[in-house]
């Protein structure tokens, strides 16, 4: 005999109750042939007490393993964190149903997107039998919409950019989560070395440390769409210098989904334009020179006709270390307008060998007098000892000199010079830190552009040709090497990082 029992449920169209007589064996057929959706019944404590073959597709437990455990077992352990399994049953409870799209877990451990729907059953006086639950798999559904919308922001991706570019997406935290062919050939990993990390690891330490990667994420997030140039880091450590575009995606509810990023190495575009650069200085060169050169020529006029006009042995002796003075600038200044042409045509030669670093930049510090003249505290840190590169020694030592000299002239008298050698993955990287005037931040972008330091400080007694900085960057760069300059500001001191690659 078959035998039947009443449950009550409720309506959704008038929020009463509706008895339904339920046979059970047509019930039991219903519920069983359904194999596109997992439908099963829970107690009030939300225990499972039946199972059917959509449920044991879906999730992958048999009624046998399922029967008596708790629906706690399908959900992922930050939903667990958080009791949403209790939530769920209380709004079913309060509500009569309760319905939500999330990710779910079948018994070997892996996820799918589910669509789950609980209805409370009462019986006839009001008591709550427990609750019917139905879920659906939504996985392809959700997939098809995340490649439509990848698929769309690709192609806008795309149009918008250029050949030999690096490709791919992030999710809202940062995290890498798809990976193109121009990525692994820029960066130098491989898909499953970095789907999942934080694209903080292709920025520089001093990056990082300035929360530069969160910057332009909040950036991409308030403005859609963030753009940048600057230096980043490949997997083997080296750098380049890089075009940055972060495009932040929305779902169809305005939801943020992530972000898009293209990177593409500017590093040969950049020395091309910097080269260009210069040219448009041309006409600015020659009026700069002909004003810095006219100040010592006419100190040595004045002390040559001292000189003549004077028997003294006193007057006579001071002028000529004037002119000795003077005499020594205009060679300098000489010697960095050939070496500008000299890199300007392409015939700046290099001679390498094996170099260390450390008595370099000891040697370079001999050659800046001016330290011990203003009574500058010098200090020498080398973590380590052994800095071997393959440069040209006298090219160098020529660039540490410029850029000592640089921080000795604009750091006033007791100030301090701090010089740290240390050895980061392949690299040797020299800081040279001052507590002098500082480099203002309109300056800062270009200064390292020719004559840039000329025409900002063209009446000012500490100012140069502006060619100097030029010098020492290009000079880096034929060594593969770079420099950075950093800065707070006007009166906050100045920082300049020599990084060369290492000889192992």
């Amino acid at each position: 005999m078959t035998s039947k029992h009443h449950i009550t449920v409720p309506t959704t169209e008038t929020g009463t109750f509706l008895a339904a007589k339920v046979d059970e064996d047509m019930y039991r057929l219903l519920v069983e042939s359904v194999r596109d959706y997992a439908i099963f019944l829970l107690t009030p404590e939300g225990r499972v007490a039946s199972w059917n073959a959509g449920a044991e597709t879906i999730k992958g437990y048999k009624a046998e393993e399922i029967i008596g455990q708790h629906i706690s077992l399908f959900y992922p352990a930050d939903m667990l964190d958080r009791e949403w399994p209790q939530t769920e049953l209380r709004l079913a409870r309060e509500r009569g149903r309760f319905e939500d799209e999330s990710w779910r877990v079948r018994k070997d451990g892996s996820q799918f997107w589910a669509n789950v729907i609980i209805t409370a059953l009462y019986d006839d006086d009001g008591s709550l039998r427990g609750y019917a639950k139905i879920t659906r798999d939504l996985t392809e559904r959700l997939r098809h919409e995340d490649a439509l919308l990848a698929s769309e922001e690709r192609l806008r991706l795309l149009i918008d950019g250029a050949s030999d570019h690096a490709i791919f997406m992030l999710d809202p935290d940062g995290r890498i989560a798809s990976w193109n062919h121009g990525a692994q050939r820029l960066k130098g990993y491989q898909r499953d070395e970095i789907i999942g990390r934080h694209f903080s690891c292709f920025y520089l330490p001093e990056a990082i440390q300035r929360g530069w990667p969160e910057h332009e994420l909040r950036m991409a997030r308030e403005h859609g769409r963030f753009e940048d140039i600057g230096w980043r880091l490949r997997k083997d450590g080296t750098r380049f210098w890089a075009n940055v575009v972060i495009t932040s995606v929305y779902d169809a509810t305005n939801k943020l989904r992530g972000f898009a990023k293209v990177t593409r190495d500017m590093t040969e575009h950049n020395r091309v334009s910097a080269m260009q650069a210069s040219e448009k200085h041309m006409n600015e060169f020659l009026a700069t020179l002909g004003h810095e050169l006219r100040n010592p020529l006419g100190t040595i006029a004045n002390a040559t006709a001292i000189v003549k006009k004077t028997g003294q042995a006193g007057p006579a002796q001071n002028a000529l270390q004037i002119l000795d003075r003077q005499i020594k600038l205009m060679s300098r200044l000489v010697d960095d307008l050939l070496d500008v042409a000299r890199v300007r045509q392409g015939k700046f030669a290099l001679r390498l060998q094996a170099v260390e670093l450390k008595p370099l930049v000891m040697h370079a510090l001999e050659d800046v007098p001016l330290i011990a003249q203003k009574s500058q505290r010098l200090t020498l840190q080398f973590t380590d000892d052994s800095l071997l590169v393959q440069g040209d020694e006298e090219r160098l030592t020529q660039v540490f000199v410029n850029v000592l000299r640089n921080a000795a002239k604009y750091t006033p008298e007791g100030g301090s010079i701090t010089v740290v050698g240390e050895r980061q993955t392949q690299e040797a990287v020299i800081r040279i830190r001052d507590s002098g005037h500082g480099i203002e931040p309109d300056l800062l972008p270009n200064v390292f552009d020719l004559f840039r330091q000329g025409e900002r400080t063209l009446h000012n007694a500490q100012g140069g040709l502006g060619i100097g900085l030029t010098i020492v960057q290009r000079i880096l760069q034929l060594h593969n090497g770079s420099i950075e300059a950093f800065s707070s500001g006007k009166d906050q001191g100045s920082e300049f990082i020599i990084r060369l690659p290492l000889v192992f």
